[in-house]
């Protein structure tokens, strides 16, 4: 199983940037479920483990390039992960549920993510990969096909989902690493 869980990691990664492009559903990518749910526990102790050499006014220091603070970012992968999961269940326990978009901008302008503790939203985003991992893995290659409808994409699939969320931690990690070394930090 190492050596296939080997090879379907390589193939997450090449497909990576299809799906941060918003092309989720619409490939052919194929790989075990196993090494995509290794690949997402994995990830959580990723933004915990990328903060943890800053201060928390290095977190909240407004880059000169724009956009979001390291702090934001690392509020919004909490926020969108807790989403993620909840449509992860909601594909699981019902039957063809609604998923619900959400704007990203408001949730980062609204809920105060610049005065919200950035080490406690990193190890929130770890403990709830962590808790969402032992679900997905009691699951049986069938439940991965179970869809939800989602308002802006239409339908999706529970490996869709999964999918998302580690294409999704990767996209931003790119924008917080890219912040540390302008901080003159290491990636």
């Amino acid at each position: 199983m190492a050596g296939k869980a080997v090879s379907a990691l390589k193939k997450i990664r090449q497909h990576r940037s299809n799906v941060a492009r918003g092309r989720v559903g619409k490939s052919s990518f194929t790989d075990t479920t196993e090494a995509m749910i290794l690949e997402y526990i994995r990830g959580g102790n990723t933004p915990k483990k990328a903060i943890s050499n800053l201060t928390l006014s290095q977190m909240r220091a407004k880059p000169t390039c724009g956009g979001w603070t390291i702090a934001e970012i690392v509020l919004h992968l909490m926020d969108s992960d807790l989403i993620l999961a909840d449509r992860m269940k909601r594909v699981i326990a019902e039957s063809e549920p609604t998923l619900i978009g959400f704007n990203e901008s408001l949730f980062a302008r609204n809920l105060f993510y610049q005065m919200l503790d950035p080490q406690a939203a990193a190890d929130l985003f770890m403990r709830n990969r962590r808790l969402m991992a032992e679900i997905l893995k009691r699951l049986s290659d069938e439940h991965f096909q179970r869809t939800g409808m989602h308002n802006e994409r239409g339908r999706i699939s529970l490996r869709e989902l999964l999918s998302m969320a580690i294409a999704h931690l990767d996209h931003h990690m790119v924008f917080l690493n890219h912040k540390k070394r302008l901080l003159g930090k290491r990636g």
